[in-house]
């Protein structure tokens, strides 16, 4: 689906057509040859669109003659809502830049582009693509440190359910949020590598406006301050899944210490019942006495009880 974009006299508009200087986006569905078609309509290279839609390509800037390619890369609400998947995967975004149009192309429908084309971008205008790749990365770094508070939140959640319960519910989960922040920390370094090689080669042209050049080198901050708070975040998880493995093992390790103290002490009466039991001559106080089998149960009790006050004292129990 191939959708035109302009801004006239203050108002976002959208076209049947393209006009110069308009935003072309171009969401799923589409096949191979509507790709080859649009390639063909805007004079682009056929890989700048196809590159943009590997969901495996990394963050990377290319031009050739006239025109420009920016890949970068963005965060995205998982589809396959399952347990054992990240909830939040990193999908690449195509931006091309022709001498009359600016192309942005995802495999996705992406929640960033669709800020833009709600018109919740302040001072947005297709005609400024300098500053519409600039804001286009501004908001992509802001999706990014929303998604990580809404990870953290998530996780503090979690923690919490682990100390009143142990099942596996709750593990599954956060390795849902390592996954996921596994994909960010991966992406904003990539991400941040390709800004700077654009901040030192000047790709955007925008070195002497310094408004432009101010913002791209705020974007370039953020994304680190993203990239640390993921690697803060993933630190923090890992220490906390081997923590409560940890603890796990402990409280495993006490239970089968006690169940042994247990056997132990039940396992004086039967030993003394055994002896008493056997088919052999015991004296004939013992055998014509009345009180031979409640002074054996009191016996085998004393010594169990003094067995038990033991452990205690060594504190087993």
């Amino acid at each position: 689906m191939v959708k035109y974009f302009i801004k006239q006299n203050g108002r976002f508009e959208s076209l049947e057509e393209p006009q110069p200087t308009c935003w072309v986006n171009i969401s799923p569905p589409f096949d191979q040859e509507e790709l080859a078609r649009i390639a063909k309509q805007f004079e682009i290279p056929l890989d700048f669109l196809t590159d943009s839609l590997d969901v495996d390509e990394r963050s990377r800037y290319e031009r050739e003659d006239d025109i420009r390619l920016i890949v970068v890369n963005t965060p995205l609400l998982n589809e396959i809502n399952s347990e054992n998947e990240a909830i939040y995967i990193t999908v690449p975004i195509g931006i091309i830049l022709t001498i009359d149009h600016m192309i942005t192309i995802s495999a996705y429908e992406n929640p960033i582009l669709q800020k833009f084309m709600d018109g919740k971008v302040k001072n947005f205008n297709p005609s400024n693509e300098k500053l519409f790749v600039l804001q286009l990365m501004e908001q992509n770094v802001f999706r990014f440190l929303n998604c990580l508070k809404k990870l953290n939140l998530k996780r503090n959640l979690i923690e919490k359910e682990l100390y009143d319960s142990s099942q596996n519910k709750q593990l599954r989960q956060l390795l849902s949020i390592e996954k996921s922040l596994v994909y960010f920390v991966n992406s904003l370094s990539a991400n941040e590598l390709l800004k700077m090689k654009m901040k030192r080669t000047d790709f955007l042209n925008i070195r002497a406006d310094e408004f432009q050049t101010d913002l791209f080198e705020d974007i370039i901050i953020d994304n680190s301050q993203a990239l640390e708070m993921s690697n803060v975040y993933t630190n923090i998880l890992n220490g906390t899944m081997e923590a409560y493995a940890s603890i796990i093992s402990n409280n495993l390790n006490q239970v089968i210490q006690r169940l042994t103290l247990i056997t132990i002490i039940l396992m004086l009466p039967t030993l003394v019942a055994s002896l008493f039991g056997m088919n052999i001559q015991f004296p004939d106080w013992i055998e014509k006495s009345e009180n031979a089998l409640p002074a054996i149960i009191i016996f085998s009790l004393v010594i169990s009880l003094l067995l038990a006050l033991w452990f205690r004292r060594k504190r087993l129990f």
